[in-house]
């Protein structure tokens, strides 16, 4: 029984630290930056998961809730680049590029979090992924000293959600160590005016 508490310890803690930062892209407070993390490529484009995200993205841009859209994803090869193909997907969606910017080193939810506040400057931001993942990339978002409110898309349950759905058990355990040993991402590098170039450029 004790084991039991203890495995359950990580995810307690995800779901209290994201309690009442949930909304919809109806009612999710105006904030300068949305937040998109990937979630796959199929054959060079976003997978159907991934879609659903960057949607909700250009819903809030098109609603005027946010002004600009950080992308970020894996590129950590030449032949898979996550953050270029959701940037042609959101201007094929109506965001202009001018107001896109591309985090080409978000390998995981922590890495996405801290370079989102130490390279681009962001301590407020919408966060946009699906049901299951919108809790963890709140708790460790605040964590890294990102205000978040977290938006997440509905999907059918089919095997990819219920996978997903398992998976958070096991992410919630790395996430609460993140959270408490708070190391640097894998790649972090000089701070980037990115974001604060595309915020100019949306006033």
């Amino acid at each position: 029984m004790g084991l039991c508490v203890l495995a359950l310890l990580p995810s307690t803690w995800m779901f209290t630290a994201a309690d009442g930062r949930l909304r919809t892209t109806d009612d999710v407070p105006r904030t300068d930056v949305a937040m998109v993390f990937g979630a796959g490529l199929w054959q060079g484009e976003p997978s159907p998961y991934l879609a659903r995200r960057l949607d909700a993205a250009a819903e809030l841009y098109r609603s005027g809730r946010i002004e600009v859209v950080l992308v970020t994803g894996d590129n950590s090869r030449e032949e898979y680049d996550e953050p270029d193909a959701m940037r042609a997907y959101l201007t094929d969606h109506g965001v202009p590029d001018r107001h896109i910017v591309s985090d080409y080193a978000g390998f995981d939810t922590w890495d996405s979090c801290v370079r989102a506040r130490k390279i681009f400057g962001v301590d407020h931001a919408v966060l946009i992924s699906q049901g299951f993942h919108i809790r963890r990339a709140v708790a460790l978002c605040q964590e890294a000293g990102v205000t978040s409110y977290g938006v997440g898309v509905q999907d059918r349950h089919d095997e990819t959600w219920y996978y997903g759905a398992t998976r958070e058990l096991f992410a919630a355990g790395k996430a609460s160590l993140d959270a408490l040993f708070e190391p640097d991402p894998r790649f972090l590098g000089p701070e980037e005016p990115g974001v604060a170039r595309a915020l100019a450029s949306a006033r």
